[in-house]
C-alpha cells in the first residue's frame, strides 16, 4: 500500500473554517494532509478580520514551508527585516525562522504548504520592533 493517495479537491469540496491556527484568518483544507498521511499540509488562508496585533513573533517546527500570495498583500517581519509579500510572490520560510505577520489587506489570500502537516507554532522573543498595521 502506498504512503500517499491521489487527491483532487475542487473549490466547493471543502469549506472555509474559522477554527485554524489564527482566529483572524479563515482556512480551507486542500486534502493534501489526508492524502499524504500527515506528511504535508496544503491549505488556503485568507483575511477574516482587520489586523490588530497580528501573529506575534513565532517560529514553526517544520521541515518545509512556503507561502504563495494569491490575492492582496501581507507585511511580515523576518528577524529584523520587513518584507512586503504581494500577489504572485512566493516565500520559502526556512525551518525555524522567527517571523511576525503584522499587517495584511482585506482581500489577502495565500496558499501555504508545510511539512509535516501537524507542524507546531512556537512563540519567540522579539528580535526587532514591529511597524504599525494600516487601518482598513
Amino acid at each position: 500500500m502506498a504512503d500517499t493517495q491521489f487527491s483532487h479537491v475542487k473549490p466547493g469540496d471543502t469549506p472555509w473554517r474559522s477554527d485554524g491556527l489564527r482566529d483572524f484568518f479563515l482556512y480551507r483544507d486542500l486534502g493534501v494532509a489526508a492524502a499524504t498521511n500527515g506528511k504535508v499540509i496544503a491549505h488556503l488562508v485568507k483575511a477574516n478580520m482587520a489586523p490588530e496585533k497580528g501573529t506575534g513573533w513565532h517560529r514553526h517546527e517544520a521541515e518545509f514551508q512556503i507561502v504563495l500570495m494569491m490575492k492582496g498583500w501581507a507585511r511580515f517581519m523576518y528577524g529584523d527585516q520587513e518584507m512586503l509579500v504581494e500577489a504572485g510572490d512566493c516565500v520559502h520560510q526556512m525551518p525555524g525562522i522567527v517571523h511576525y505577520l503584522f499587517d495584511y489587506s482585506p482581500d489577502m489570500e495565500y496558499l501555504e504548504i508545510v511539512s509535516p502537516a501537524d507542524f507546531k507554532s512556537i512563540d519567540a522573543p522579539a528580535p526587532a520592533a514591529v511597524p504599525a498595521a494600516q487601518a482598513w
